[in-house]
């Protein structure tokens, strides 16, 4: 009874609303749909079906309620050598080997690695795509006339001013159906979706990939498909994140790889380009009211039903309607508290979150700019843990028994500090290394730990290492050297 809940919770929670907002985000998929193909180097019916099969399956069997997930310019540009080089044909087993990796990532439990992404790297990641969001619409509004500056402004004006007098019918598609009727009725001579590309009239179809099946088609799509899916992943995990942030439900996280990798995995079957969950479609879903899987459902399935039966009609859509809905979500997608926390926030903190908008901004590329603030984040870590150390020496009353007391955390960041902390030469009988305080983390640290005692010995001056905690006798046990038979004796005294 509780599952039967569970689903109808994910599925008919305001189930119009969820309607509605699918509605909205299926109108502004077809355009970036059709930029993406564009960015690939095909037709745009490759980005169209992948956006209907990959928001449609992720609808069911994703881990996500509410997030939206289609074709994406982080995939897209990644292919674009592949197609030059040997074929559309080869995109599509690519992205059907895509599919593969992810589900056994998802079977793996590789999404468990996100637990090491901090939260200056997913606020610098929410920065950076919604400055990448914005960018995109620039291409519409340079070198066009006052009209377009007009629409956009109106369409603006309408989805912040519409909520006001009524929440039944989400704003943004609002001004997407005023707007329209405005440009048809009106004669406007402003840019149209057609513009972008010609829609598709035929139902997409299964076709398995004309390749040859041999290990030489393998070795030439599994870079291509490796690239895609931890690309994929890691974008999805991270919008993830900030969906389940902004609507506070649970992620199936595990689950959302297995379903990002069985919605790759059918698309490239239907002749559709690898995806993954979108940030900017998902923001515009939760503003719309979306929070649910039939949100997603609806926005795939619709947007099938656009292209297919309402084809002509959608051609006419103008731009600027389009474009003012995107800056409404790269506004909203920005954390501009994270501006006013510059002067609040640990330095390190603040450099991790501007480096991955910085190198995002830069490069295009969200992965890269993920992977340099986790590399930073990880150098700050290591860096402050690392401070987290200590070492005090005393001298018996009689002088002859050396005491050096550890502290703090023993790993390969702080054995440098650990090795120069001894003075090797002193003349005493006895050296007793008193570790009852620290903990040792790693084989580095335990290789200290012989390189200090065998120079002790060397010098002629016995050792006694006292006060391993469990975990760390279990590693020196395993690991280290000094204590085991064999190891260098002390030299007899001059």
């Amino acid at each position: 009874m509780s599952s039967f809940h569970a689903l109808r919770g994910e599925w008919l929670a305001d189930a119009r609303a969820n309607i509605l907002s699918g509605l909205v985000v299926a109108l502004a998929l077809i355009p970036e749909a059709i930029g993406f193909s564009i960015i690939a180097g095909v037709d745009p019916k490759v980005g169209l079906y992948a956006s209907f099969s990959i928001a449609v399956i992720t609808a069911l069997v994703g881990g996500r309620p509410g997030m939206i997930s289609a074709a994406t310019a982080a995939i897209a540009v990644l292919v674009l050598p592949l197609i030059r080089a040997h074929g559309i044909e080869y995109l599509f087993a690519a992205t059907v080997l895509m599919g593969v990796l992810q589900a056994l990532a998802g079977l793996l439990r590789l999404n468990l690695l996100m637990q090491y992404v901090s939260r200056s790297v997913i606020t610098g990641f929410v920065n950076a795509l919604a400055i990448l969001i914005f960018m995109a619409q620039l291409p519409q509004l340079i070198h066009v006339g006052w009209v377009t500056y007009a629409m956009v402004a109106a369409g603006l004006a309408i989805i912040y001013l519409f909520p006001r007098l009524t929440r039944v019918v989400p704003s943004p598609l609002v001004a997407i159906i005023l707007l329209t009727a405005v440009s048809i009725y009106g004669g406007l001579k402003v840019n149209t979706v057609g513009d972008m590309g010609q829609l598709p009239s035929a139902l997409p179809f299964f076709a398995i990939p004309k390749v040859p099946l041999t290990l030489e088609t393998l070795r030439i799509i599994f870079p291509y498909s490796l690239t895609m899916a931890l690309a994929g992943l890691l974008e999805s995990l991270l919008t993830a994140q900030i969906v389940e942030d902004r609507l506070d439900t649970p992620t199936n996280r595990r689950r959302e790889c297995v379903g990002q990798g069985v919605a790759n995995f059918v698309t490239g079957f239907l002749g559709g380009m690898g995806g993954c969950a979108m940030i900017g479609q998902s923001v515009v879903n939760i503003k719309s009211g979306g929070s649910t899987r039939l949100s997603c459902f609806v926005a795939g399935a619709f947007l099938l039903f656009l292209i297919v039966v309402l084809g002509p009609l959608v051609a006419r859509v103008p731009m600027p309607a389009l474009v003012a809905v995107m800056i409404m979500v790269s506004i909203g997608t920005f954390n501009w508290k994270s501006i006013r926390n510059l002067g609040h926030h640990p330095w390190q903190s603040s450099v991790v979150m501007l480096a991955t908008v910085a190198v995002v901004v830069t490069t295009h590329d969200l992965g890269k700019g993920v992977v340099a603030g986790v590399v930073l984040s990880g150098l700050f870590f290591a860096s402050k843990v690392k401070r987290l150390f200590d070492v005090t020496a005393s001298l018996s009353p009689d002088g002859t028994v050396r005491t050096y007391r550890v502290s703090g955390e023993i790993f390969f960041a702080s054995t440098r500090r650990f090795a120069e902390a001894f003075d090797y030469r002193e003349r005493v009988e006895l050296v007793r290394i008193d570790v009852s305080q620290a903990h040792f983390w790693d084989i580095s640290s335990v290789g200290t730990l012989d390189d200090a005692v065998l120079k002790f010995r060397r010098f002629g001056t016995p050792v006694e290492v006292t006060g391993l905690n469990a975990p760390s006798a279990g590693l020196v046990d395993k690991f280290g050297v000094h204590d085991k038979a064999g190891a260098l004796e002390p030299m007899p005294a001059h």
